[in-house]
Formats: structure tokens, C-alpha cells, sequence
């Protein structure tokens, strides 16, 4: 008989189409189990390709000092007015900032972080000759002064750089102390931001 010449299935047992469908279920497996391992090697691939970040830092110190001010109740020319008050929270905080990656990274902005009752509220750093004013216009708070790190500083391949950055909120100090959480965002040119969060306590003076 010739290889091209089939002889029907005669068996009672066996129904319409079931020599077509028969191994449609270990192909169905098969198929899953390719797709799966697909995934891993994906995974994988992913994971061994990342870089690490190019810039961590930790957060060393917070301090804060509440400050009220008023208005003299006079115009320029000595005409009374109605007064003006103003409260504002002084965040001094102390980072440090370390490159490890092999190419220089620029800092471009540095942003304090609260959240309140009503949101997240956001406060950008001082540049160092505005940091240096506050202590000419408020000589009481000299104990503050410490050196000052810019928002728009220049990071080498493998360098530290340590300081200090103030920012304000225009906020009385029970809205302060009533914050849910504290972070510092910050912006790197082309890089992702690095996001510090603070959980430790903070000083009040």
C-alpha cells in the first residue's frame, strides 16, 4: 500500500474530528509556558540593564524658625495706615549631594515639600546671595548662618558636595507643625529628580 493511501478509522470509539483536536491542548501549554518564559528572560534583560541613579543624597539636619512680622502703620510719606501682619516658617536644611556617576550632573533646582490639610505645598530654595540677605536683614538669627550649597550647582564625576539651602512658607507655625509628611525634590538637567523624604525630627528654634 502506498504512504499516500489512508485507511479510515473504522474504531467505534472514536468521533468526528477528534484526530484534528487531540493535541490541541498540550499545544495551548506549550504556548503558555513559551510566554511566560519570554517574560522572565524580559524581565531579566530589564533588570540587569538598569543603571544605578546618577546622584544620591541624604538629608542631614532640618531646622526651622517661625518668624512674625508687622507693618509700621505708616506710608512712605508717614501717613497712617491700616497694619499688616505676616507669618512665615524659615526651613534651614542641611544636605549632602554625591555624584557617582562618570559624567558631571547640574543641579538646577532644589524644592521643599509639605503636605497639608489642603495638599502638597512646594517652597524653592534660596540662591546663595538671597541665603546671605536673610542674615543681613535678621542679624538675630546669625546661628543660623552655615555655608550655603546653590540650587544651581555643578557636581563632578565622583564628588560630594555638602551645604545648606533655606526656603519659606507663608504659613503660621500650627499649619507647619500640623504637616503630614516633609521631602526635598531635587531637579537635575536631563537627569530624573532625586526625592529626599524627611522622617526624622525637626528642630524648632
Amino acid at each position: 500500500m502506498s504512504l499516500l493511501q489512508q485507511t479510515p478509522d473504522t474504531r467505534e470509539d472514536v468521533t468526528p474530528g477528534e484526530s484534528y483536536t487531540k493535541g490541541s491542548g498540550h499545544l495551548i501549554l506549550a504556548g503558555v509556558i513559551a510566554a511566560v518564559l519570554v517574560t522572565i528572560a524580559v524581565a531579566i534583560y530589564v533588570k540587569t540593564g538598569e543603571k544605578p541613579p546618577a546622584a544620591t543624597g541624604e538629608i542631614l539636619d532640618v531646622v526651622t524658625h517661625p518668624m512674625h512680622t508687622e507693618s509700621s502703620g505708616f506710608d512712605a510719606n508717614g501717613a497712617p495706615i491700616a497694619k499688616e501682619s505676616a507669618d512665615q516658617i524659615l526651613v534651614f536644611t542641611h544636605v549632602r549631594l554625591h555624584n557617582q556617576s562618570k559624567q558631571p550632573i547640574f543641579l538646577h533646582e532644589i524644592l521643599t515639600n509639605i503636605m497639608l490639610d489642603d495638599g502638597i505645598h512646594s517652597s524653592y530654595a534660596a540662591m546663595p546671595t538671597e541665603y546671605q540677605r536673610i542674615f543681613v536683614a535678621y542679624p538675630t538669627l546669625a546661628s543660623f548662618h552655615a555655608t550655603p550649597i546653590s540650587p544651581d550647582s555643578t557636581i563632578d564625576p565622583g564628588q560630594t558636595k555638602e551645604g545648606t539651602f533655606v526656603s519659606s512658607f507663608r504659613i503660621p507655625k500650627e499649619q507647619w507643625d500640623a504637616r503630614k509628611s516633609l521631602d526635598f525634590s531635587f531637579g537635575f538637567r536631563y537627569l530624573q529628580s532625586l526625592k529626599l523624604p524627611y522622617t526624622s525630627a525637626v528642630t524648632a528654634r
